[in-house]
């Protein structure tokens, strides 16, 4: 009879491309057969289809016996069948393996052929029963006489003790002996085996540190002296002496090995085990970086990105090495490769220091410049011109624009420069100009970072504030950010820092009475409602500096423009007034108090027909009436209000410096929250209800003559109120005396308070009125991929103009920036955040500022200080004063019951 060999269900199977399932299921049905014949070679046949089958998807663990069947042949190569299906196709769970244990043990005692298929097949299939069971035999078969089966024997070892560890005690003892064996590939199977296992315990190997370093200095098989390099990188961390042993031997490697796995194997192990500290560890830093500087330049991706990854791990230790080879990093960058890019930037994140940190800014702020817009003079370009820096390699090698990567290199530029403090940025003016230029070419999501980073700046450093006012103000006159507010790419928040920083430091303006118009224009009700807030409180702010600043050089012509601001802020503080959003409409209410108040005394004011001059507060002092003050008093109501005490930055410690109060406990309740009542199952509905479970004002209808399904509807809407339905059986609710319980009003009040405790749970659910459709202007503003720009080349048009208008404004201002911040009055700042020693204040004041640096609360004012002078304070008399606070009015409710007043105690809350 012919049988289907192999190669004829391969042939069948190339043919039969459109029907194949029903001609494997025919060659299944024929395996079937065939495989319980007793011929053993038609068996093994059948086994190595099965086995093809397997690989390509086919179940064949029903044949799990007749496998077994085959693995016990006496001829090898059908043998060499039997433990191929086994290793293909059994597992742990098989239920065979606990029949081949003796089949094992027989083959493993057997000729040398047979015992390397049983040992190449016990390593794939070995389970923990049989890796308990075969240890002893498998641990003599180490001392075999054949190298070859020594050799197996010991890599099957392996995996028997990863199944079984109990074994490695007797079968470490054998693995050392190895170690001096006559055949380097048992020598190299054992190196092997060790290495692997010293992963988990390195310690259980510091023993064998000897011999391992005599094979490293007499081998010349590099995979093995990459084996045993490898360990040693495991034992160095636990024995530091092996690292001054080891420094020669690796130091020679690097130097004169041709093989580069066996080279990045060195470098690894020097950064890992710690040999480039300490003695002799910077000549070996410095074999090893230039060896990796060289892989960053081979043209092989894998060697550039485990060059670039080992790089990252020597920076901390050896920065100024790696800074050597700067402009090759940087190249990188702009790899086509992703992946190398990525590993570029936290290398280059890792080695700023205060030389090259703008020279590296630069040169990645070219890789976020559009393509389009490259052949114009852009900020960076116009930095690098001024530094006499020729264009770097990226910018004929861009990288790709994905949004993803623009993110990331965004936030990398701006992790870099505020790292401990902006410790590396030597020029805050740079700087400031730096996070203008990413909000206009960054195009993406990153304007939170900028404005926050903006307003710290500024805040921190006082030699900064002019030029940060300069640059906010041209911010806020370009119209193009509030167009493209509604944009999330657009990096409109850093208006958001504008107006903070122009109204918080508002005597540096140059024209304050122009940027009002600016901050109370209509579009800015495009911008987000803090924004908005912002917006209002710095117009309020500049407004008030403006008007005293004109009181003291107060001419009558002024009348007329001071009155034209102040009714344009009315009009457009009515209209805010009115907002949605409650801190936009708190604002400005309060603005509209305030200019309200203004524009009266405008109104009512007559000037004089002198010339003006200040009248002497002293004449008021001595009881002789003073001159008529020749400007309305109401230009100095606003600056007092913000120029009493300093903004400073806050000290990171500060909040746990301020001490709780006595008698104050944070776990307490300020009022405690009403008690719910408690509901008994009472009885059926037709039956009589307990006394207090009636309410009193169905015994008022009952006594009155009120009919019994009166009182029924009674106590169904009051069991409704409390959220229960009315079914077989009434819940009858228990309170507590004192209450009054049945009140109907009462109720309505606790349900009101239930839903709306319910109306903040994240758990319930409750059905609200549809909301009105959105008005036409609300809809957001959204861009559609792959269509043209509305507005081509503004950003880079914007950004090239503003650092080319700055970048010749730069000072050479020493900037001291204040890291420590401020502390409560009263509080002593760790230890750790104290300068000591002389020349260690965290500021210096400019003649701009004045007040001690880094002061509390009480620090005086930026502001000039004469600008109050003239100003005639308030009297207030003594007896009007308040010493103490008063004590707190008590309300008492009065509740009519049954026609009578009653007095309630008065609670908590009523005072």
């Amino acid at each position: 009879m012919w049988e289907r060999t192999l190669q004829d269900l391969i042939r069948g199977l190339r043919a039969n491309k459109k029907d194949e399932a029903k001609f494997i299921a025919k060659a299944v049905d024929e395996i079937r057969q065939e495989i319980k014949t007793d011929d053993m070679e038609l068996k093994a046949g059948a086994v190595m289809k099965l086995t093809y089958l397997d690989m390509l998807g086919y179940d064949m663990s029903w044949a799990s016996f007749h496998v077994v069947e085959v693995m016990s042949s006496p001829r090898a190569h059908l043998k060499s069948v039997g433990y191929l299906g086994a290793i293909q196709s059994f597992t742990e769970d098989t239920d065979v393996l606990m029949l081949t244990t003796n089949l094992l043990k027989k083959d493993l005692s057997s000729t040398p052929t047979d015992v390397a298929i049983t040992l190449n097949g016990l390593s794939h299939i070995v389970t923990p029963d049989l890796a308990r069971d075969l240890a002893p035999e498998l641990i003599a078969m180490l001392n075999h006489s054949r190298p070859h089966i020594r050799k197996r024997a010991i890599l099957a070892l392996y995996k028997l003790l990863t199944k079984y560890p109990e074994a490695i005690p007797q079968a470490r003892t054998r693995l050392e002996e190895k170690l001096d064996d006559t055949d380097p590939a048992v020598v190299a199977a054992t190196v092997n085996v060790i290495c692997e296992l010293a992963r988990k315990n390195p310690t259980d190997y510091l023993s064998l540190a000897p011999q391992l370093f005599h094979l490293l200095t007499t081998s010349s098989n590099n995979w093995m002296l990459i084996k045993i390099i490898k360990l040693f990188g495991s034992l160095c961390p636990h024995e530091p002496r092996l690292v001054k042993k080891l420094q020669p031997p690796i130091t020679e490697l690097i130097s004169t090995t041709p093989a580069i796995s066996l080279l990045y194997e060195c470098v690894h192990t020097c950064i890992i085990g710690g040999m480039l500290e300490g003695p002799g560890g910077n000549a070996l830093a410095k074999t090893c970086v230039s060896k990796l500087a060289a892989f960053i330049q081979d043209p092989d991706q894998n060697l550039k990105y485990i060059a670039l990854l080992a790089m990252t791990k020597i920076v901390p230790s050896h920065p100024y090495l790696i800074a050597e080879y700067q402009d090759v990093i940087l190249q990188s960058v702009s790899d086509q490769d992703i992946s190398i890019r990525m590993r570029a930037l936290d290398l280059v994140s890792a080695m700023v220091n205060e030389s090259n940190l703008q020279s590296i800014v630069q040169q990645l702020l070219t890789h976020l410049i559009p393509e389009q817009s490259t052949n114009t003079l852009s900020a960076t370009r116009s930095l690098e011109q001024s530094s006499n820096q020729a264009p770097s390699a990226s910018d004929t090698n861009s990288p790709s624009k994905s949004p993803a990567y623009r993110l990331i290199l965004a936030q990398r530029i701006l992790d870099m420069c505020s790292q401990s403090t902006y410790e590396h940025v030597t020029n805050f003016e740079w700087y400031i100009s730096v996070l203008v230029d990413l909000a206009s070419i960054a195009n993406v999501a990153i304007g939170p970072q900028l404005r926050d980073q903006l307003v710290d700046v500024t805040s921190r450093v006082r030699a900064a504030r002019r030029y940060a006012v300069r640059v906010m103000h041209t911010l806020l006159t370009d119209d193009s950010l509030l167009r493209n507010s509604r944009d999330p790419k657009s990096c409109s928040e850093i208006l958001f820092a504008a107006a903070w920083i122009c109204g918080e430091y508002s005597y540096e303006l140059q024209e304050p009475e122009k940027v009002i118009a600016y901050l109370i224009q209509p579009e800015v009700s495009s911008l987000p409602p803090d924004t908005i807030a912002v917006y209002i409180q710095a117009a309020t702010k500049i407004f008030g500096y403006w008007a005293s600043d004109l009181a003291q050089r107060w001419d009558d012509n002024y009348l007329l423009e001071v009155r034209s601001t102040v009714e344009s802020v009315l009009v457009r503080m009515r209209e805010l007034a009115k907002s949605v959003h409650v801190e936009v409409q708190e604002r400005a209410a309060n603005a509209l108090e305030l200019f309200t108040f203004i524009a009266a005394d405008l109104n009512n004011f007559k000037p004089s027909q002198h010339s003006p001059s200040h009248s002497d507060p002293s004449t008021s002092a001595t009881g002789f009436e003073a001159e008529p003050i020749p400007y309305p008093k109401s230009l100095y109501l606003i600056q007092p209000l913000f120029s009493s005490y300093e903004l400073n930055p806050v000290a990171t410690s500060a909040q746990s410096m301020v001490p709780i109060p006595e008698g104050l406990d944070l776990d307490a309740w300020f009022a405690p929250p009403p008690p719910e009542p408690a509901f008994n199952v009472g009885e059926p509905s037709g039956e009589k209800k307990s006394k207090k479970g009636v309410s009193k004002k169905g015994k008022e209808r009952q006594v009155n003559g009120g009919a019994k399904e009166e009182r029924k509807k009674t106590k169904k809407k009051a069991v409704k109120d409390v959220g229960l339905d009315v079914g077989s059986e009434v819940l009858t609710p228990v309170y507590d005396e004192g209450e009054v319980e049945d009140d109907l009003a009462e109720r309505e009040r606790r349900k009101a308070e239930r839903l709306s405790q319910l109306r903040d749970d994240p758990y319930y659910i409750i059905d609200e009125k549809p909301k009105p459709p959105q008005d036409v202007d609300s809809i957001p503003v959204v861009r559609l991929e792959n269509m043209p720009s509305i507005s081509p080349g503004i950003a880079d048009t914007r950004l090239s103009s503003l650092r080319a208008a700055s970048q010749s404004e730069f000072t050479n201002t020493t900037f001291v920036i204040e890291k420590e911040g401020e502390m409560p009055e009263g509080a002593t700042p760790p230890l750790s955040s104290r300068p000591s020693g002389p020349g260690l204040s965290t500021s210096t004041p400019t003649p701009q500022s004045s007040g001690s640096p880094g002061s509390n609360r009480g620090s005086p004012s930026p502001y000039p200080a004469a600008a109050l002078t003239s100003f005639a304070q308030y009297e207030v008399p003594e007896s009007e004063l308040r010493t103490s606070t008063p004590e707190p009015i008590k309300v008492v409710r009065v509740k009519k019951t049954g026609g009578k007043k009653k007095r309630t105690k008065p609670s908590a809350l009523d005072s």
